[in-house]
């Protein structure tokens, strides 16, 4: 009798898992893709997690298996679509070296990257909205994104003051006014690109105006570090 060919899902590991088990194990993803779609078509308000489900493949209640409510979901995309940058630009802050002003610059080119070309910018719009409707969900972006985020730009501030690579400026309103540009370009690309033939906005170009601004405002020698 012909010996029979080993089946590879019951191998030792070096095969691929079955059709099945990746397909599981990749729902979550799939569903918070899904879900980052919807909210950005319809608000949050006005997502209804059948459509969620619809689009990402499953049912209902296999939905529910893993996000038991549209706010845990909704908190999901945004674990998803900002705390990996975020955590990336905590990363570069603790292992920068002596000089803060490249890091900021790097920092600011990094998030208008991402408000120019990925979905993430639609997160913030939808928080502001929800906000006075939804304000647990305001207070966990609170937590999560801006507090974090703003303690990157203070501790860079305060240690380019200190190190006397900085003018002496607030550090509140500095951090402030420094992301003041990249939320506004985030709500207005979501919201009036494409509005009576706008177009599209120029995102690395208005980030470069800013850098410039801030090297100006910010360089005790501007003109070195302009060079």
């Amino acid at each position: 009798m012909p010996s029979r060919r080993p089946d590879p899902a019951s191998s030792d590991g070096s095969a691929d898992p079955p059709r099945w088990r990746r397909r599981k194990d990749a729902r979550p993803q799939e569903i918070v893709a899904a879900a980052m779609e919807v909210f950005a078509e319809r608000g949050f308000a006005a997502a209804r997690l059948e459509e969620v489900a619809a689009r990402a493949g499953v049912s209902k209640g296999t939905l529910y298996l893993y996000f038991p409510s549209k706010d845990e979901l909704f908190k999901a995309v945004i674990r998803t679509a900002i705390l990996p940058n975020l955590q990336q630009a905590e990363a570069l802050a603790a292992t920068a070296g002596s000089r803060c002003f490249p890091l900021l610059e790097q920092l600011l080119r990094m998030v208008a990257h991402l408000i120019g070309t990925t979905r993430m910018a639609i997160i913030p719009r939808l928080v502001i909205a929800e906000a006075g409707n939804f304000p647990e969900l305001a207070a966990f972006y609170h937590r999560e994104v801006i507090r974090r985020g703003f303690g990157v730009l203070a501790a860079l501030l305060r240690k380019g003051i200190e190190s006397g690579e900085f003018r002496p400026v607030a550090i509140d309103p500095g951090v402030r006014l420094i992301v003041a540009p990249l939320l506004m370009s985030a709500v207005w690309r979501t919201s009036f690109d494409g509005i009576d033939g706008e177009p599209p906005q120029d995102v690395a170009a208005l980030v470069e105006v800013h850098i410039d601004n801030l090297r100006r405002v910010l360089l005790r020698d501007a003109g070195e570090g302009a060079a």
